[in-house]
């Protein structure tokens, strides 16, 4: 027999949620059977209250000493001990590594700060002002063998900023899909040799930064899965990106160059190439069919003969340790599986013994494929030598910032990160959104997330690697929903988005930690934090250093006016649109309410009727904004009803947002080929192509037009001015 307040008692302890403020600013409760769902996704015995009980006291125990604690520059460092009455203090000692390696000990009775046993508390002692870092605490206590642990995080208060950034110059670039992007060379999906293209031209235009989609790992095996929001795994790249033809073993490859110069790939290559979607599947066919070329090249001249180049490939597979192994080991048994029935798109189709990267049949795939998984390493070292030499690229032709990532808010529950989870991750559950005046059913993304349990019970760690894998060659990280580092919606598996609950997690920690990691790999970052943002955290994140994410046409007053981009806080990154978005000519023209309709996404007419005239209200609005301040042309009118998205009144608008004060401006090359296709529809997966329209010029024609050459020289400037007024 369970009762509610038990229920509920256990599931505050463990960071749920009992309520929640709705969309609509009403309390809503969370129901008893959801919250037991979600405490059994846990691990908690939910038969009863008494074995609910007891199972809080296994997975919430009263250490001696936690397993981790996090401490600002500047905070005391203090450190609390929980122990019985009859404990003398005499008999502990203490021992302190820290990460650079030296070592303090002393005992603890001379560190003792206040002993509140009597009245149920804890001890509280002191500790020596300690650098930034990672660092071991142990505690001895005599006649015990085995000491207790903890991990010692010292962090700083703010995240890393640019010298630039520090000193208030405003910088631009674009964000992009990188698979959108189109040269006369590519082999039909953008790729990292077009990223360093595209940085050379956006750093000779003046601009500070390219923005990226997720880069993350995908599945090679099943191509079509191609949104770079679910992602097989956070820690490796999408090896789809590899440009074939600069790895320097295409070069040596005569098997390789004879199968790419033949008639038959050229005109193949040419088809996907000319294509105005990406066809994944015929791309991954073009690149597999050369890359393991490449790679037996590769152990002949470089492994076998042990050259510089083999050991820096060798240096990578030591770094990655078992994440790459697992990695890799995955994407050879997926392309294995795959070959045999193309039906298998993820582990949980798998036949059953290989569900799992610990199981005995995956260890003897292992041992039997050597090759096969050293030649997914390889494409994953291919991958990260060709993205640093773009960040690289960046910093040589003296961009501010060069590229900044994109993380993704979690994983898809097929791919290679949750195959390979040992606890870090709560399989049971998927994350996603309450219901909202937008979507009252509620999201579902299908994205299992980190148990916060085990996320302090490991010191951190899978959230540590997963920030180092993501910082690495670039200028600045964009988090996606940073809110989740505060609270994330849980839905229990199978069920849908309106039967979850608020997981609260440990915020300030996980912020501490994002500072320290940050200025390790100078890298700035840029928080999406759209959507209803509690209170509790606004402040947090403006504390933390972290850019907050100002989209325009969201920006409006409570009297549908349009707040200046001048009064954006200047921690922040302002755009017009996003991948999510229509582009701006698509909104103006309401192409997305237009392409919904076709699509039934709303099929209640009213409300369709009811965007339609707000989005006119909107137009008109925007129109008086910029006008007001001096951004729209002479020859762009100033009725809405009248007024088309031309050139004119996009690079106005672009020019408005550049004046203001947000640190940095991010624009989309979309508008400026003034484009109308979105990028994804958010709510469909079949009715739309998304995450496969390209760019309609390559990149070689967009820079060579004369229109971009003035607009981009007119957006460094106003940014040069906008920087001077916040002086």
């Amino acid at each position: 027999m369970r009762t509610e307040k038990v229920v509920k008692d256990i599931a505050r302890q463990a960071g749920l949620a009992a309520s929640y403020i709705s969309a609509w600013g009403e309390e809503t409760a969370v129901s008893t059977e959801t919250l037991t769902s979600l405490l059994a996704a846990l691990g908690y015995d939910t038969s009863s209250d008494e074995s609910l009980e007891a199972s809080a006291s296994r997975l919430q125990p009263r250490d001696v000493l936690a397993p981790v604690k996090v401490i600002r520059r500047g905070e005391p460092v203090q450190v609390e001990l929980t122990l019985g009455r009859s404990a003398r203090i005499s008999d502990f000692s203490w021992r302190l590594e820290t990460e650079q390696g030296d070592v303090m000990e002393g005992w603890l009775q001379s560190q003792l700060v206040s002993d509140e046993r009597e009245q149920g508390g804890d001890m509280l002692f002191a500790l020596p002002e300690l650098p930034l870092g990672y660092h071991k605490l142990e505690i001895f206590r005599k006649r015990r063998q085995s000491p207790y642990e903890m991990t010692l995080i010292v962090t700083p208060v703010a995240c890393y900023k640019q010298p630039a950034l520090e000193k208030g110059k405003k910088l631009w670039g674009p964000s992009v899909q990188l698979y959108s992007l189109r040269t006369g060379h590519n082999w039909g999906i953008g790729d990292f040799g077009d990223l360093k293209q595209l940085v050379s031209d956006i750093a000779a235009q003046g601009g500070d930064f390219v923005g990226l989609n997720p880069i993350h790992s995908l599945f090679p095996a099943n191509p079509e899965g191609a949104s770079p929001y679910s992602p097989s795994s956070r820690r490796w790249l999408n090896i789809i990106y590899i440009d074939v033809c600069s790895a320097p073993e295409f070069a040596q490859c005569d098997e390789a160059l004879q199968l790419v110069g033949s008639e038959t790939f050229q005109q193949r290559l040419a088809e996907a190439r000319d294509s105005n979607w990406v066809n994944y599947s015929e791309v991954v066919c073009l690149k597999m069919a050369v890359l393991p070329m490449l790679f037996a090249t590769f152990k002949q001249r470089h492994l076998k003969a042990e050259t510089a180049r083999g050991r820096a490939f060798l240096d990578f597979v030591e770094a990655g340790g078992e994440s790459l192994k697992h990695q890799a080991a995955f994407d050879a048994l997926h392309a294995e599986l795959r070959e045999k029935d193309d039906q298998i798109w993820g582990w949980p189709v798998f036949p059953e013994q290989y569900r799992h990267v610990d199981s005995a049949a995956v260890k003897q795939f292992i041992s039997q494929h050597p090759e096969q998984i050293q030649l997914y390493m390889y494409l994953q070292w291919l991958a990260d030598t060709q993205l640093a030499e773009a960040q690289q690229l960046a910093e040589e032709k003296g961009m501010v910032m060069g590229l900044y990532r994109d993380l993704a808010v979690g994983v898809c529950s097929s791919g290679a990160e949750t195959w390979a989870d040992q606890g870090a991750l709560c399989q049971d559950v998927s994350v996603g959104a309450p219901p909202d005046i937008l979507g009252p059913l509620g999201q579902n993304w299908g994205l299992p997330p980190f148990n916060p349990q085990q996320l302090r019970k490991t010191a951190y760690q899978p959230f540590i690697d997963l920030l180092r894998a993501n910082m690495r060659h670039c200028g600045a990280l964009r988090i996606d929903h940073v809110l989740g580092l505060l609270r994330l919606w849980w839905i229990p598996k199978g069920e849908s988005a309106k039967q979850g609950a608020y997981m609260y997690y440990p915020v300030d920690d996980l912020m501490a930690i994002l500072a320290l990691e940050s200025h390790r790999y100078q890298c700035a970052v840029i928080g999406e934090d759209l959507g209803t943002v509690p209170d509790e955290i606004i402040e947090k994140l403006a504390t933390a250093g972290i850019h907050s994410y100002k989209v325009f046409f969201f920006e409006t007053a409570e009297d549908g006016g349009y707040y200046s981009p001048s009064h954006y806080t200047e921690q922040s990154m302002s755009a017009l649109c996003t991948h999510d978005m229509p582009t701006l000519r698509g909104f103006w023209h309401c192409d997305d309410l237009k392409m919904g309709r076709e699509l039934g996404l709303y099929p209640d007419e009213t409300q369709l009727k009811a965007l339609f005239d707000g989005r006119v209200e909107s137009k008109q609005r925007i129109l008086d904004s910029v006008n007001w301040h001096g951004f729209l042309p002479e020859n762009v009118g100033r009725d809405a009803m009248y007024v088309p998205m031309d050139r004119a009144l996009s690079e106005g608008l672009q020019l408005h947002l550049a004046a203001g004060s947000s640190a940095l401006l991010s624009l989309q090359l979309e508008d400026w080929l003034e484009m109308d296709k979105p990028v994804n529809i958010p709510g469909t997966i079949d009715e739309y192509p998304n995450w496969r329209r390209k760019l309609s010029v390559n990149l070689e024609d967009l820079f060579n037009r004369q229109n971009i050459a003035d607009l981009t020289k007119r957006l460094t400037e106003a940014r040069a001015r906008a920087s001077q007024t916040t002086e």
